[in-house]
Formats: structure tokens, C-alpha cells, sequence
């Protein structure tokens, strides 16, 4: 099979598709890897790597597309990526389609590319293997983005989230208890904060205190979720259902009575945003205010820790996109339903029921 690896165009995006430990993996199998010139640049990794590895070098982004049966690549693709595709071909990336635009997902059932979004394969016990170790490093960057946006400097109000000697810790609320939101409550913890952590899955909640004493859990419902955000100093917004958009938990009216220039973190922006106040933002720009808020909503949090978020991705990944250069996508979907579960778009048919929102 031939596959591409191309390099990533959205900003502060430096992550990549695949590792030159993954592209020898393929050739030794016997499939042709294609990577675009310093496509790996970002993450540490050289063309010489590649090349030793097996790979071969282009120096367009037409070609290394136009010559792939596979393209893998790491973060959703632009309009322009899903027209250089060629037709029929498969895309695997961390996709995030149930919040993409109309065209993109037109596009993709015009050119019958079959999408593999690497968020949705799921396990048959609700495990998101490849997700999970993006999770996990956007949890533990929560904590250390947030002790910098408090500062004055940044634009806070000067909180230190630990604290000191008679004055007490800064107060973060988290809400979700899953990966993400565990790994926050962690590293908030680590750094000497009052954590409190509301879900609706009181199993969840269970783990969180069996794992980490000293958290308070609170069952997720209208009134605990007011009450918890009109104290927080830092609030971050943790709330994932696979495939589909974020649901909106805290509306602006809650917003609205929090702490004045206290901090929002909403971690599910890249399927929407949890908090009806949020809109995506940027590394260079990571910041606004909204309702006498700070918001932080960067999509890509880990794209600017890439060497360690691609080593993660390839570890989790490589099965399955081993799976699907052996036998071929359509094989490789038939035998494994976790992939099934992937497949947003599938030779110009719509898989995935959540995809539905995308062109309504």
C-alpha cells in the first residue's frame, strides 16, 4: 500500500502522522511510505530519519496526497487537504468532524475518501485507546497553563494555585472525571490547588477519590454545577461524548456569576466547547474575555508538546494503522469493530450517525 505522511498546515501545529520508528515498521512490510519534505520537523525528527527508516521524501503536498492509498495525518484536515485527496482513497487523523463544517464532510462523500477518526475508535468496554494518551497529556497540561494565566502578566488576577502560609490554595473545578479530567485534577493537584471535580458517573467520581485523596467529588446536576462555578478561580471544562459535539453545561447566565477574570479552560473545544461562552483559540493568541471571564480554548493543546505527543499517538496508533495497510480498509473495518466505530465517512456513504449535525 502506499502511504503518505504529509506536513501539518494548521498554525502551531507540530505534531506529526507517524514516526520514522512507524515508517520502518510499514516498509518492512512491504508498503511504500511517502513523507513530505520536514514533515517531522516539529517533533525532532529529520528527513534523514525517514530516509534511513525506508521512507521516501517528497517535496509537495500534492504528491505525497496524490500518492497515497493512506494518508495519515495528525490533526483535522484543511479544505484543501480533502480536495488534494485522491478519490477513494482513506485519511486517518484525530478528525473531529462532528464539529466541522458542512463542506468538509460534503467533500469527503463527494471524493468517497473513506475518514478514519482516530477520537472514535472504541473499544467494546467505551475505551478510546488512541484518544487516551492525547487526553492524558491535555490533562497535565491544564495545570501548567493555567498557573501561567493566573499570573498578573498574563492577565490574571495573580493567583498562585497552591497558595502559601496563610493564604489559601486557588479553587479549580473540573468538570468530567474522564481522561482528561482526571490527568487535570492530578497535575492541579500536584501543584497544590483545591480541586473539586463534578460528573454525572458516580463510578468515575469513585475512581477519582480511590486515586488521588484530598479531591472533592460533587455530583454533576443544575444546582451543584452553579454553585461550583461561582467559586471557582479556574474552572475547566472536560466533557466528552465520542463522535459527537460537546454538550453545552454551562450556560452564560453561569458564566455570568462566576469569580470577576476568573479562568475558564474549556479542553472541549475541539468538539465544540462545553461553555456556551467559548470560541476556539489559538497558541499565539490563546486568550479572550467574555462576561468578565478569562477564556482559554485552544483545540490543539498538545500540538506545541509534539515530540512526546507523537511517541504517545504511534504507540496507541500503530496497531490499527497497521491493521488497515495489511488488509486493506475494508478488511481491516470488517474484522474490527473499534475501527467500525471510526469510520466517519466510508466510499462516499455516511457512517457515523453524529456526522448527521455536520450537514444539517
Amino acid at each position: 500500500m502506499n502511504i503518505g505522511i504529509p506536513k501539518e498546515r494548521r498554525s502551531f501545529e507540530y505534531r506529526v502522522g507517524l514516526s520514522p520508528a512507524g515508517v520502518q515498521t510499514l516498509v518492512r512490510q512491504e508498503h511504500k511510505c511517502y513523507i513530505e519534505h520536514e514533515a517531522g520537523l516539529g517533533a525532532g525528527f529529520t528527513d534523514q530519519e525517514y530516509i534511513q527508516a525506508g521512507g521516501q521524501i517528497v517535496y509537495s503536498p500534492h504528491e505525497v496526497f496524490g500518492r497515497a492509498d493512506l494518508l495519515l495525518k495528525f490533526a483535522r484536515p484543511l479544505q484543501e487537504e480533502i480536495e488534494w485527496l485522491q478519490p477513494d482513497a482513506t485519511i486517518a487523523g484525530f478528525l473531529h468532524l462532528a464539529s466541522a463544517r458542512q463542506n468538509k464532510v460534503e467533500a469527503l462523500l463527494k471524493g468517497a475518501v473513506t475518514a478514519i477518526a482516530y477520537e472514535q475508535i472504541q473499544l467494546d468496554d467505551g475505551r478510546l485507546p488512541v484518544l487516551r494518551p492525547l487526553s492524558e497529556i491535555g490533562g497535565r497540561m491544564a495545570a501548567q497553563v493555567a498557573a501561567r494565566l493566573l499570573q498578573n502578566d498574563a492577565g490574571g488576577k495573580g493567583i498562585l494555585l497552591g497558595g502559601v502560609a496563610g493564604v489559601p490554595p486557588a479553587e479549580v473545578v473540573i468538570i468530567g472525571a474522564g481522561i482528561v479530567g482526571s490527568n487535570a485534577a492530578f497535575g492541579f493537584m500536584d501543584m497544590g490547588a483545591h480541586v473539586t471535580v463534578l460528573d454525572t458517573d458516580l463510578n468515575a467520581l469513585q475512581r477519582m477519590v480511590e486515586y488521588q485523596r484530598g479531591i472533592s467529588t460533587v455530583f454533576s446536576n443544575a444546582k451543584n454545577m452553579e454553585r461550583a462555578c461561582s467559586y471557582a478561580d479556574v474552572l475547566v471544562g472536560a466533557v466528552l461524548v465520542p463522535g459527537q459535539r460537546a454538550p453545552v453545561v454551562v450556560t452564560r447566565e453561569i458564566v455570568r456569576r462566576m469569580k470577576p477574570r476568573a479562568l475558564i479552560m474549556d479542553i472541549s473545544i475541539d468538539q465544540g466547547g462545553c461553555v456556551e461562552t467559548s470560541h476556539p483559540t489559538t497558541h499565539e493568541r490563546p486568550t479572550f474575555i467574555e462576561e468578565g471571564i478569562i477564556h482559554y480554548c485552544v483545540p490543539n493543546m498538545p500540538g506545541v508538546i509534539a515530540r512526546t505527543s507523537t511517541y504517545a499517538f504511534v504507540n496507541a496508533a500503530m496497531p490499527y494503522i497497521v491493521d488497515i495497510a495489511n488488509k486493506g480498509v475494508n478488511k481491516a473495518i470488517q474484522d474490527d469493530p473499534a475501527l467500525e466505530r471510526a469510520a466517519n465517512t466510508y466510499h462516499g456513504e455516511l457512517r457515523h450517525i453524529a456526522q448527521l449535525t455536520a450537514l444539517s
